[in-house]
């Protein structure tokens, strides 16, 4: 893919598009175990760590999806995480 290009590819399940590889991608979720199996789980209330999604661009193709899922202590400052912005039409 070109540097500036988006939106090459088919959007996700959520019409988001370009979502994977690069960095990981720090959200605002809060990071905890999944108890047990589970959809779109809600995040927990407290805890320190943030959920990482994504995988860097250095990570084999199993991270480099929405799907994966790590965690970040807000004090790291390691170059492959970064965030994504996101924009919705009004």
């Amino acid at each position: 893919m070109s540097p500036g290009l988006v939106a090459q590819k088919q959007p996700n399940a959520w019409g988001l598009y370009d979502m994977a590889g690069n960095v990981w991608a720090w959200c605002w979720d809060r990071y905890d175990d999944y108890p047990g199996t589970v959809t779109d789980p809600v995040d927990p209330a407290s805890g320190s760590y943030r959920v990482l999604r994504g995988g860097l661009w250095s990570s084999d193709a199993s991270a480099a999806r929405a799907a994966s899922r790590n965690n970040g202590a807000p004090d790291n400052r390691s170059s492959g995480i970064g965030f994504r912005l996101a924009w919705s039409r009004p």
